[in-house]
């Protein structure tokens, strides 16, 4: 067991020093910083081999002593050595690689990500030479198993005792018991900078603290108010960002919101929900790499957010955000919650108005729950499977330019039933393995990366703008551009504001004046701002405001959610609600990004609890209705 432990610890001080390297300089860790890391490091791989040995000692409790020293049992035991050794070395690759991708340890993108192995597989087949990867590691785990297996063999050989070692297994079985009941994962974080915490972590007990902790109970782990007081908050806050509240009851939400004589009427609203496409790639919102010039050029002709924010890093965090207006309570999304059938959402409201709802999605629609989650609520579904002559397909779905053309000759077949109509469309192109469709200038088909994947995105987008003015029911149309998520989520901090921007383009030519707007929008605000500009009656539970309403203020807050925190940001403070009912404050400096944690802003942190609290409450109670 020692030589597992020291092996076990040298493999992971090898791959903190690799993560230092590569990613913690550029998140601000200097050297002086690796004692303080690489030692809670230690500490954390030991409690973790405090469960990874807790098979061994069952198979003492179980096995009689004398058994360990057969033949057959002495090559089991080399048998799993190996396996054992080659995980712990190949597990090291893939933990290096998480990291690049998300800049943490195993998290709940992890988890999620095993439960579609077939696309997450092909995925890893189609980016990274895996082949060689296993050739390499089975050659390393050979020559070190070569090493260090005969003095383990010799020491089970020479292994004397016929009675079981009942003072080892019971401190063994106690240990692990406290740890489970005193201990989390997060216990040994010690910094305000994010990315120190990661790398000291251990990868192992993160991804079982993700799997235990998916679907989290809010008021067990999070701050929470009186039931009646976080009502209140909540009621009062709506209420004054518009609509009229319907009932006296002091837990009801919903909102009744009139119709406006000036308002756009029944257009086909049509989103196009942009796959990892953040507000960093984009020219029209600095970027300087010309990676963007379709988008750019449209932004001339629409109404144009410069201060749009993504309510998470998954695109299940964004479209539940555009079609519920539903705040992102922590962990999972409803989108992949039990019991998120006919909910409150955007396609019922204009199902009312006798519009056709439909959600289309260039993969297989079974992923991530899309299917199910659209279906149950009112939605036609249409998904990869339904799209012909496909010309260019990876594992995540088909080129954005096969999905729009399916989307424009849906849209035909819809407007031929004389229905106004409401779509999402949601791409796949802008993913890992970053593989497009051969003979477009400046995008090589392969190899190009994520600078390729956005100038993808962008082309098909301008393809899509190009083409459509050609159909009829373009010209009564509200076509909005806006990404699910940005593309990863770098940073020291808890909660890495500046990587939530996004861009959020609305297109309505002849019906909507080009403008930019400077106030802030996250996506829940998304329904009913559109929904406003229409001019359309509706009544519900919906979280969101119209931030078109004369005399909102451009610096009014939004909620985004990171892994398990979930922060109200205001443009100068973030208040953040984490596990274990944490509260904290951080003054945000938007020259640099920088954030200082400040003494806690209590009417933030208030509303923040209010909203998830609340919310939690009516998905939970199948209240939001």
């Amino acid at each position: 067991m020692a030589i597992i432990a020291v092996t076990y610890g040298i493999v992971s001080l090898f791959l903190r020093l690799i993560l230092w390297w590569i990613f913690g300089r550029d998140a601000g860790i200097t050297i002086t910083h690796l004692p303080a890391i690489l030692g809670l490091g230690i500490i954390n791989d030991l409690l973790e081999l405090v469960y990874l040995f807790a098979p061994l000692t069952l198979l003492l409790l179980i096995l009689p002593p004398r058994w360990l020293k057969k033949d057959f049992m002495i090559r089991l035991t080399g048998i799993a050595f190996y396996l054992l050794l080659f995980g712990f070395l190949y597990l090291q690759a893939v933990e290096f690689f998480f990291f690049d991708e998300f800049d943490s340890r195993f998290n709940l993108i992890a988890v999620d990500y095993l439960m579609y192995p077939n696309e997450v597989f092909i995925n890893l087949w189609e980016s990274y030479p895996v082949v060689w990867f296993l050739f390499g590691f089975l050659i390393l785990t050979t020559a070190v198993y070569k090493l260090l297996w005969p003095p383990i063999r010799e020491s089970i050989q020479n292994y004397s005792s016929n009675k079981r070692p009942w003072a080892r297994i019971t401190a063994h079985t106690m240990l692990v018991v406290i740890l489970a009941l005193f201990l989390s994962t997060d216990s040994l974080s010690y910094s305000s900078n994010r990315v120190k915490n990661e790398i000291s972590a251990n990868g192992i007990s993160s991804f079982f603290n993700a799997l235990l902790t998916d679907e989290l109970d809010y008021d067990l782990y999070y701050s929470t108010l009186p039931r009646e007081e976080a009502f209140s908050i909540m009621r009062q806050h709506l209420s004054s960002s518009g609509g009229k509240l319907t009932s006296e009851d002091t837990l009801d939400i919903h909102r009744q919101f009139e119709s406006k004589q000036n308002g756009l009427g029944k257009l086909n609203v049509i989103i196009l929900s942009e796959e990892s496409l953040g507000a960093g790639f984009i020219g029209t919102y600095g970027d300087t790499r010309g990676l963007s010039p379709n988008f750019d050029r449209l932004a001339k002709e629409g109404l144009l957010f410069k201060n749009a924010y993504a309510t998470g890093t998954r695109t299940v965090r964004g479209l539940e955000a555009m079609s519920t207006s539903f705040p992102p309570i922590p962990s999972e999304s409803i989108v992949k919650r039990p019991g998120n059938e006919n909910i409150a959402n955007w396609g019922m409201v204009l199902k009312q108005h006798g519009y056709h709802s439909s959600f289309i999605y260039g993969g297989f629609g079974m992923f991530d729950n899309m299917n199910h989650f659209f279906g149950s609520n009112g939605f036609e579904l249409s998904d990869r499977t339904d799209i012909k002559n496909q010309t260019f397909a990876n594992i995540w779905g088909v080129c954005d330019e096969d999905l729009f053309k399916h989307a424009i000759s849906y849209y035909d077949q819809v407007e031929a039933t004389g229905k106004p109509f409401f779509s999402i469309v949601m791409t796949t192109s802008n993913h890992k393995p970053y593989t497009f469709p051969s003979g477009i200038p400046g995008i090589p088909p392969s190899g190009g990366g994520r600078d390729a994947g956005v100038k993808y995105a962008d082309y098909a987008i301008g393809k899509f703008f190009e083409e459509a003015p050609k159909h009829s029911w373009y010209k009564n149309s509200i076509i909005i551009v806006m990404a699910d998520h940005d593309a990863r989520v770098y940073g020291r901090a808890l909660v890495p504001i500046e990587r939530y921007r996004i861009p959020l383009l609305l297109i309505a030519p002849g019906k909507i004046a080009p403008r930019e707007e400077q106030v802030r929008i996250s996506q829940i605000d998304l329904m009913p701002t559109v929904l406003g500009l229409l001019g359309l009656d509706y009544t519900g539970p919906f979280y969101g405001s119209d931030v078109l309403v004369p005399g909102t203020p451009s610096d009014r807050a939004v909620l985004v959610s990171h892994n398990h925190d979930v922060a109200i940001f205001n443009g100068k403070e973030l208040s953040v609600l984490g596990l274990q009912k944490k509260r904290t404050t951080y003054s945000y400096d938007p020259t640099n990004n920088a954030q200082v944690e400040i003494s806690p802003n209590e009417q933030s942190l208030n509303l923040a609890t209010a909203y998830l609290q609340t919310a939690f409450e009516l998905f939970k109670d199948k209240k939001y209705k």
